[in-house]
């Protein structure tokens, strides 16, 4: 497939100057910037053609070769575009053409951007309760903020950064290679453009000191173990005048007494008596509102469950709860009164008159194992007197 005409693609005639490829170039540069251009493919790829149009008519030795030789040209030279996508005309362009069109149009100051501050870690920890109903709470950490001595500048009042002499306040150097021009951070400057000659006692030049600083932070109702929250624009400051960092809280809920959670369900065991457990009974149970009373079923078996729907944990950002699952166990006490004895003795003489079904299956099955234990024993004792 043949390669359109980069003079066609700006719209300008192969006689333009640099200044009308650059107003050509500024206007089409606007039309079909992904950011005006959200999940529009076809835009971000005329937002490529434009920057490799203007790479390289805004260059006078690759024009050149271009109104000579045509893409082949630029293809036999190495000259062609190496944007991939559109990072690469972010950042490569800046390096390619130092105070470009993307720092005029784009904020990107000496064609590049900013970059955001750090983000920083807060831990906070809460109860079950607290994160089944969402709560507000008062967190505190620290960060970096602006020096009230010098004003962020990191000069002793009174002074100011200087014009860095390496660069001449560009931030970066030029270097050349046949006809590109490749650019890379000022090492004296590191790409501020000034030098602190006088430093700022207080921040040591650096134009930021440490704070300690509380926010309130709204929990939402059902938060598990591990839930990070944002505080957006709390973290530290950007060197280069971007966009401050993120505060991320790392929520922690504290284990309860009564309750072991499975994501969004609640679990708790609650002892009954062997009484209970036979005949039946109406027992206090605790839930994430306090205590209520709940039936327990005749015969129920040791570790059986019971369900109380919707009264677990909150999911969050849905109007639904989990559930509470009480578990029972049969709890055999260790110490009996006279009189329980008795009546526990009167009761195992009636069971053993009248066998539970479980039981009367299990004491089957062990007869019948000791009866074939004796005869094979039998057998092989016999077996081996005879040799």
């Amino acid at each position: 497939m043949s390669k359109p005409d980069y003079y066609e693609v700006l719209g300008v005639s192969k006689s333009a100057s640099k200044d009308a490829i650059s107003g050509a170039y500024r206007k089409l540069a606007m039309k079909y910037h992904p950011d005006r251009n959200p999940g529009d493919t076809q835009a971000v790829e005329q937002f490529k053609l434009c920057a490799a149009a203007y790479e390289v008519l805004c260059n006078d030795e690759k024009r050149a070769i271009y109104d000579q030789y045509g893409h082949a040209g630029l293809d036999a030279n190495g000259g062609g575009s190496q944007f991939h996508d559109v990072n690469d005309i972010f950042g490569t362009f800046g390096d390619l053409f130092g105070d470009s069109i993307f720092g005029q149009f784009f904020g990107g100051g000496r064609g590049r951007q900013a970059t955001s501050g750090n983000d920083i870690r807060c831990d906070l920890t809460i109860d079950l309760h607290e994160a089944a109903r969402g709560v507000t709470k008062e967190i505190t950490f620290r960060r970096h903020e602006t020096c009230p001595t010098c004003n962020g500048n990191g000069s002793k009042p009174g002074k100011v950064p200087e014009r860095c002499p390496y660069c001449g306040g560009q931030g970066r150097i030029t270097q050349s290679t046949g006809f590109f021009s490749i650019q890379t951070t000022c090492p004296r400057c590191r790409g501020a453009g000034s030098i602190i000659t006088d430093p700022c006692s207080d921040c040591r030049g650096s134009g930021l000191i440490p704070r300690t600083v509380n926010r309130e932070i709204k929990i939402p109702a059902g938060v598990d173990t591990g839930t990070r929250l944002r505080l957006q624009g709390e973290g530290e400051k950007s060197p280069e005048g971007g966009l401050p960092g993120d505060c991320y809280v790392f929520v922690t809920v504290k284990p309860h007494p009564l309750f072991q959670r499975d994501g969004q369900h609640l679990i708790c065991r609650v002892p009954i008596g062997y009484a209970q457990a036979a005949l039946g009974a109406e027992i206090e149970v605790p839930t994430l509102d306090g205590t209520e009373k709940m039936p327990i079923p005749p015969g129920t078996q040791n570790n059986d469950v019971i369900t109380l729907r919707g009264r677990g944990m909150p999911v969050p950002r849905r109007n639904i709860a989990g559930d509470l699952l009480i578990q029972v166990y049969i709890e055999v006490p260790r110490k009996l009164k006279p009189e329980h004895k008795e009546l526990l003795r009167k009761l195992a003489d009636l069971e053993g008159e009248h066998l539970l079904p479980e039981r009367k299956n299990f004491f089957s099955k062990l007869g019948d194992f000791v009866s074939e234990f004796f005869t094979e024993k039998k057998e092989h004792d016999e077996k081996k007197d005879k040799e």
